[in-house]
């Protein structure tokens, strides 16, 4: 069966979606904001084929989330680093990672933590808020369609 593309979507969560909604592509950042950076680190991670690996590297470095450059030990092999589009998908991570701890595990079960690389603490859970800093509930959140976004909130 063939993928439909989502990215003539004029939902944001489609398109991004279109790029990284499966979960090998969002692991090899999770992998790559974690400090891996060859072919083989990420494949002995994630325990994926070789050809689903280089076809997801391939459209992560087409869309410009990761950058191919030569590796810095001066070896032959080349190194993925991610981009700052890629780093901005940080976040995203987090968010998922902190809705698993919610909901995903078992109180007793050991799960990883993101934490402050300064205090060592877990972080704090991220939260929604109104431009002026009010914390909103998706009950307080109103999607505008494109078209009528674009007239009342004079976005280009």
């Amino acid at each position: 069966m063939k993928r439909t593309s989502l990215n003539d979507s004029i939902c944001p969560v489609a398109r991004t979606l279109d790029l990284i909604g499966d979960w090998w592509t969002l692991l090899i950042v999770r992998d790559a904001l974690g400090g891996i950076k060859r072919f083989s680190e990420f494949q002995r991670s994630l325990g994926v084929a070789k050809n689903i690996l280089s076809s997801r590297l391939k459209t992560l470095v087409a869309e410009g989330v990761l950058d191919i450059r030569p590796a810095s030990d001066g070896s032959a092999y080349q190194e993925y680093v991610l981009t700052p589009k890629g780093k901005d998908l940080y976040p995203i991570l987090i968010a998922l990672g902190q809705w698993g701890h919610q909901y995903m595990f078992n109180e007793n079960e050991t799960c990883s933590y993101a934490v402050d690389r300064l205090t060592r603490q877990p972080l704090a859970a991220m939260k929604l808020r109104a431009q002026d800093g009010r914390e909103l509930a998706a009950d307080d959140i109103q999607v505008i369609p494109g078209h009528l976004a674009k007239d009342e909130l004079k976005i280009n």
